[in-house]
């Protein structure tokens, strides 16, 4: 039915090793493959990407655009809090785009608190672990279906 982009940005390759207290101890690899099941579980497909390198993510995202994603979850890592080039390539697009966090990164440190990105998404979903990689999908299932 649908087509989604999964992008995650600088670090999420080393989920499970680093600071678990924040992140978890799953892998990426196990994040996306749970992703994936539950997105074809609902009749959609789901093509997932990780990159450290700003310019890279912004690459997919227009991608995600040109070539018709019904949607893009993203997790910008550190780059949620000062790339407008990412900010500017997600504004660009029209396919919506819900930004997601592990960490409830409120609750850390104060230059965690602003999102530059959150702003042009279609929604934000911080702190649930990585079952906020799920409902991200849920919520573009949704969309999709003109539920709202």
């Amino acid at each position: 039915m649908g087509k989604f982009m999964l992008i995650n940005g600088p670090n999420l390759n080393m989920l499970g090793k680093r600071e678990p207290n924040h992140y978890g101890h799953k892998s990426l690899l196990d994040i996306e493959n749970e992703v994936k099941e539950l997105a074809s579980s609902l009749g959609h497909d789901v093509e997932c990407m990780q990159s450290n390198h700003e310019g890279v993510i912004i690459d997919q995202l227009h991608k995600g655009g040109i070539e018709g994603y019904h949607g893009i979850v993203l997790n910008p890592g550190a780059f949620t809090h000062y790339s407008y080039a990412i900010r500017d390539a997600i504004s660009s697009i029209t396919t919506p785009v819900i930004e997601v966090h592990l960490s409830n990164v409120h609750a850390r440190e104060s230059f965690r608190h602003t999102s530059v990105t959150a702003a042009v998404t279609k929604g934000q979903i911080v702190g649930l672990g990585d079952y906020g990689y799920q409902l991200a999908i849920l919520a573009l299932d949704r969309m999709i279906r003109g539920i709202h």
